[in-house]
């Protein structure tokens, strides 16, 4: 059986200087038709989104996606919220977690997977100033490396 495609439609790239990611999971999201076209279009914010489990339910807050241009009557609310697609074993799961100190769910972005659309939802615990700080050291020293190595190999 094939797999099907996957065709990326946004990426939260701050959640990875953010947050240190624990573990992902996928998710489903509850849309809209006219949400879907909106994000065929690739009009979606996930830079403020997080999530937060209310009476059992998976909610992601705060994703913007832009109406529909075509919609009309049929456009929702931009940032409403919208239910995640998990079972009821995985959200009680991660709930404990999140209950724990400094945990949060982030989604970390969303895709298409055939014709389905599908949040990647993080596991995460916030970074301090400092990790940030060695984080950029870490990545200067690999950059100057790599250019020693390049310029090396160039001989």
């Amino acid at each position: 059986m094939e797999k099907p495609k996957i065709k990326v439609a946004a990426v939260n790239r701050q959640a990875r200087h953010e947050y240190f990611i624990e573990e992902t999971y996928e998710a489903g999201i509850e849309l809209t038709g006219t949400e879907v076209k909106s994000i065929r279009a690739g009009t979606l914010n996930l830079k403020d989104a997080w999530c937060q489990v209310k009476n059992g339910e998976m909610m992601l807050m705060q994703m913007h996606i832009s109406p529909y241009e075509h919609g009309n009557i049929f456009n929702r609310d931009p940032m409403r919220p919208r239910r995640l697609l998990m079972h009821k074993r995985e959200i009680m799961q991660l709930f404990g977690k999140v209950k724990q100190d400094g945990y949060a769910l982030i989604p970390l972005q969303v895709y298409f997977k055939g014709s389905r659309v599908k949040v990647e939802v993080a596991l995460c615990k916030g970074k301090k100033l400092y990790d940030k700080r060695e984080d950029a050291a870490r990545k200067d020293a690999r950059r100057e490396m790599d250019r020693a190595m390049k310029e090396r190999n160039a001989r």
